[in-house]
């Protein structure tokens, strides 16, 4: 049929009918709001490059996560940690009093409604920035193996929910499980970061984790931007290897890479909206050229009708207590 018979404009006429057709809905079971823990008390660090984002000290991050289930129900963050001291290899996280096994079981004890997931990788721990041990000037993939998997093991045992491994070495999610299994953990869930590109949206963040690279980049381990085909490739070995869930990082611009995982694989798809993406809105939020709610809400239900079951975003906790109607 087609006009005057068809009129696609009736299924738009107003509210009810916009909101009874609508496909793609993101609510606040779909989100995860991360997180930067950093040593001291009483410690609120603003993040300049990512506004309304802070390193907080665990009695603030405590605080704060509260505040966040109180006042919208999220019930899942990400954490990242900043250390008081690094090393060469990211052996500083692997133990019981490191940042970020402290923080879980602060919160554990505070909040145990929140769920846990714990950001596994060495960038934040490493003198250098790179994700592993580095020998002849790149990164070991086979040494960085050891680490991440006793980073897992700590940070289950401090009582993370689900870790995710975030470094893209080649075999990191099967030694992690075999870790994690091997110390009694086999019900950990592991959340890949599966195909994570090389990307230029990640600058923010690395100021706020204090993980820029020293030297060189990350292109050796991280993905080409250029690639998706081989991003179904990562993805394949990661669930292979037992990953539960698999993500896509960035979100924005790899789009279509979420929609081929998603159609290919039958698996938990986690999309990343990273913090150039976050940090892109609220300046142009800031210089009035855009509408901030309105634009959030469509960011985020883009990702989902791409594909995402799950998506990791700065912009959580707002969506949830600003979303507007379209």
């Amino acid at each position: 049929m087609s006009f005057p018979i068809t009129r696609l404009r009736r299924l738009r006429k107003s509210p009810a009918i916009r909101n009874m057709v609508r496909e793609t809905v993101v609510n606040r079971d779909d989100l995860i709001m991360p997180y930067f823990v950093c040593p001291g008390e009483g410690v609120r660090n603003p993040i300049k490059s990512m506004p309304g984002n802070y390193q907080l000290s665990v009695d603030l991050l405590v605080e704060e996560i509260k505040d966040l289930y109180s006042t919208t129900g999220i019930d899942k963050v990400l954490l990242f940690g900043i250390p008081e001291k690094k090393d060469e290899d990211g052996s500083v996280a692997c133990h019981q009093d490191a940042i970020v096994p402290r923080a879980i079981r602060a919160l554990k004890k505070a909040v145990p409604e929140v769920m846990i997931v714990a950001d596994v990788c060495n960038c934040e721990y490493t003198t250098h920035g790179h994700c592993g041990t580095i020998v002849d000037g790149d990164v070991n993939n086979d040494l960085t193996l050891k680490t991440l998997a006793a980073q897992s093991v700590t940070l289950a045992e401090a009582g993370a929910d689900i870790v995710a491994p975030s470094d893209m070495m080649d075999g990191r999610v099967a030694a992690i499980r075999k870790a994690l299994d091997e110390n009694g953990f086999e019900n950990t869930p592991i959340m890949a970061y599966s195909a994570k590109y090389a990307s230029a949206f990640y600058g923010p963040f690395r100021d706020a984790a204090e993980s820029a690279p020293q030297f060189g980049d990350r292109s050796t381990y991280q993905m080409d931007p250029a690639n998706s085909n081989e991003a179904l490739r990562e993805v394949r070995e990661d669930i292979n290897e037992g990953a539960d869930m698999v993500m896509v990082k960035p979100a924005l611009s790899y789009l279509d890479v979420i929609n081929r995982v998603k159609a290919t694989f039958n698996i938990p798809v986690v999309a990343y909206n990273v913090s150039g993406e976050f940090s892109m809105v609220k300046a142009a939020a800031q210089n009035g050229w855009i509408d901030e709610k309105r634009i959030i809400k469509e960011i985020l239900t883009s990702i989902k009708r791409a594909g995402a079951d799950i998506i990791i975003t700065y912009h959580a906790k707002e969506f949830v207590l600003n979303s507007v109607s379209p």
